[in-house]
């Protein structure tokens, strides 16, 4: 992803043309990978305090726990499912079941044999200690279950069926020889595993949701979980026929959306995201238009805004979301909307009602994701000519930009050894790789508008995305309040 700023100047004080692709992670990401040094230390508050909420479904009812399987620490740690369990066991559950989605894109692809291997091991454990403990379900986190922002409803669908009704297209005696065999399908990826049930030795499944049950979803990010939080919870949802709906308790790990009180019940309370830039610069004046299609719809205006659904001030933001692709893999039209993107920020920026454009162009990411290099490199040009679409008007109105990313991606697509070399699988071929890079990205500022004698700081050596923030407000024309990290930039004379 990338993100590009663009301001113009007026008067006195610089406001903003802005268009980002990932500056709206600020707020999202840094904030929630701190949450996680709070949500470490779950074993003694859960057990004492969440679970045991939970206490009158142990005796007659069912634990399921739904979420990813993964220690990627960006939706969900293993660790904190694994001391779910023990907490659980030890508040009196007598049957656990685990619905888990494989990632393989936070962590690396082919890693999930490892991470169901672990937890069946857990799993076992528990049974040696008189727990009816066992893996329910599974399926790949963009196949099944984990969509965000109603982009489509069917990959929830496909979880409700394995999860709720006990259905799939595939059935097998145990977790690990199911990822283990559709994993030798060809072009199999972690990401997006069919969904599978676990049937006893009569081929029945051995987990499905029912009645007086207890459901928790243990994702802490928000974005892939709301979906499915409103089918448990909705009476009248309609988005597809659950056929079936158990009267359970339900709980997240967090609530996923403050606004819409989702859900009811959680184990641990939500962080207050307060003051963000956004809001910030919105109740001082600067008029907001932020846009991406819908697979990131969210990055600019939910994370952006501190987890927050709506405007501000509804005067003067104007949110639009162009509808992503449905039903196909993001390496089938890698241009995605890019195009589509690109003129409704470039029509928002020669329209003059605006001082700041955020926009995500999300090729680099999602088309990356698939492993798919030739894709990607159609991907890539895409958001290049979009990112050119954006800033020749920011060159027309005089204003300034600035582009960044969160992480990369799509700079390198292959598994390397430690010298850095590509490593190759037994046939000779490059082991692709689809998850994050942790390499630096770049950030670029410029444009027309920008005051003279402006350049990078030099004394901020670890400067990253919660800098942004600052120098956005700076480029507005605003001081950023104390307790923000510092400005990447300063003004001197030449």
């Amino acid at each position: 992803m990338a993100l590009l700023l663009g301001f113009q100047v007026r008067m006195t004080w610089a406001t903003v043309k802005l268009v980002t692709t990932l500056l709206v992670l600020v707020a999202s990401l840094l904030r929630e990978r701190s949450l996680l040094i709070l949500l470490l230390p779950l074993e003694k508050s859960m057990a004492e305090r969440d679970l045991s909420t939970l206490n009158n479904l142990f005796d007659n009812g069912t634990l399921h726990l739904i979420g990813l399987l993964s220690d990627g620490g960006v939706h969900s740690r293993l660790d904190q499912l694994q001391l779910l369990l023990k907490g659980a066991a030890e508040q009196g559950a007598k049957r656990i079941r685990v619905h888990f989605l494989t990632d393989g894109r936070d962590v690396l692809d082919g890693s999930s044999v490892g991470f169901v291997e672990t937890l069946e091991k857990d799993m076992s454990n528990l049974r040696e200690k008189g727990v009816d403990a066992q893996i329910a379900s599974g399926g790949g986190r963009m196949y099944v279950t984990m969509d965000r922002y109603e982009n489509d409803w069917n990959v929830v669908k496909r979880g409700w069926d394995a999860q709720v009704l006990g259905e799939a297209p595939y059935k097998f005696r145990n977790a690990v020889e199911a990822v283990k065999k559709l994993r030798e399908e060809p072009k199999a990826n972690d990401q997006y595993l069919p969904p599978f049930v676990i049937v006893d030795e009569s081929g029945n499944p051995v987990g499905p949701i029912k009645d007086g049950d207890a459901v928790v979803t243990f994702n802490f990010r928000a974005d892939r979980m709301t979906m499915l939080a409103k089918a448990l919870e909705y009476a009248d949802f309609d988005k597809f026929d659950r056929v079936r709906v158990p009267k359970i308790y339900y709980a997240g790990m967090l609530q996923y959306d403050g606004e819409l009180k989702l859900p009811s019940h959680y184990l641990v309370s939500p962080p207050e995201i307060e003051r963000t830039s956004g809001e910030y610069l919105v109740h001082n004046g600067v008029r907001t238009f932020a846009c991406s299609e819908t697979v990131k719809f969210g990055h600019v205006t939910f994370f952006w805004n501190g987890n927050r659904s709506g405007c501000f001030n509804e005067k003067m933001e104007e949110y639009v979301e162009i509808p992503s692709d449905v039903g196909i893999t993001f390496n089938v039209q890698p241009k995605m909307k890019a195009l589509e993107i690109a003129e409704k920020a470039r029509d928002a920026i020669l329209s003059g009602k605006f001082d700041q454009i955020r926009v995500n162009l999300p090729n680099g990411d999602m088309v990356g994701h698939t492993g798919d290099i030739e894709a990607t490199v159609v991907a890539c040009k895409a958001a290049d000519e979009a990112v050119k679409t954006i800033i020749d008007a920011i060159e027309q109105v005089g204003g300034i930009y600035v582009i960044t990313a969160d992480h990369g991606n799509a700079e390198d697509m292959v598994k390397r050894d430690k010298s850095g070399e590509p490593q190759l699988d037994k046939g000779g071929k490059l082991q692709i790789l689809t998850s994050h890079t942790l390499k630096p990205v770049p950030i670029a500022i410029g444009g027309p508008g920008l005051k003279a004698g402006t350049r990078f700081r030099n004394d901020v050596p670890t400067g990253g995305l919660a800098n942004v923030a600052a120098t956005v407000m700076n480029l507005h024309g605003f001081i950023a309040p104390d307790d923000y990290e510092p400005t990447l930039i300063e003004v001197v004379d030449n």
